[in-house]
């Protein structure tokens, strides 16, 4: 699962065009659940700046996006434990003590997807990089997650964002036309290539911007 608010710059989204939509493609992590690794790791180490350090150079984003691609978890903590031995306990706490980076619903932008929702007129699906082992705990945790039509996830599928193939599961699996079609992300690596499908884009900021641009566009 990523979470581009803390390994991502931030960027201005795109303009947009008026067309009505008729699906609204939300991702999950960072735009309706605060998942951060920070919340954990700050209980850990006691030095933020080390704390840091073990995130851009040990337990990675790109590591962990090999977990939303399909590799497990025991084969991601082997591969890690054989090049950093000196960290072992700390690697295994990324996923022994996963649930700890869930920092809850954002819920301004649960509302929002609320909102659609009793208004009735879009499909709503999300797409989500995140790992199959343990997407079945957010299913548990968060009962907004039943709101959507369908939902396709990276580590079932064995491929993520922002790979096409991944965008075209959903595509295809629900009979979506691209034009049809507004996605919804907080890392601007996946709201291009969904542009380069010709999928309209939101890229999320944050939830009053959020708002601020589907009423604009007249979805809310």
């Amino acid at each position: 699962m990523q979470n581009n608010s803390e390994y991502n710059q931030s960027t201005n989204s795109t303009s947009f065009e008026t067309s009505k939509k008729s699906t609204i493609i939300w991702d999950l992590g960072a735009v309706l659940i605060d998942w951060n690794p920070h919340h954990l790791y700050r209980k850990i180490f006691d030095d933020e700046a080390e704390m840091l350090n073990f995130l851009k150079n040990v337990c990675t984003f790109e590591w962990n996006e090999e977990q939303d691609g399909g590799r497990t978890i025991q084969e991601a903590n082997d591969y890690l434990i054989a090049r950093h031995p000196e960290h072992e306990d700390n690697i295994r706490a990324y996923y022994g003590r996963w649930e700890e980076m869930l920092g809850g619903p954002i819920h301004d932008s649960v509302e929002i997807l609320r909102e659609m929702r009793s208004r009735g007129e879009h499909n709503l699906y999300a797409l989500t990089n995140w790992s199959a082992e343990l997407f079945p705990i957010a299913l548990e945790r968060y009962d907004f997650l039943g709101w959507f039509d369908g939902i396709v996830v990276s580590g079932t599928e064995k491929d993520r964002k922002p790979n096409h193939s991944f965008y075209h599961t959903l595509l295809n699996r629900y009979s979506l036309q691209p034009s049809e079609v507004l996605f919804i992300d907080d890392n601007l690596r996946n709201i291009k290539a969904a542009e380069q499908l010709g999928i309209e884009s939101i890229h999320f900021t944050s939830p009053e911007e959020l708002r601020a641009r589907l009423e604009k566009m007249g979805v809310l």
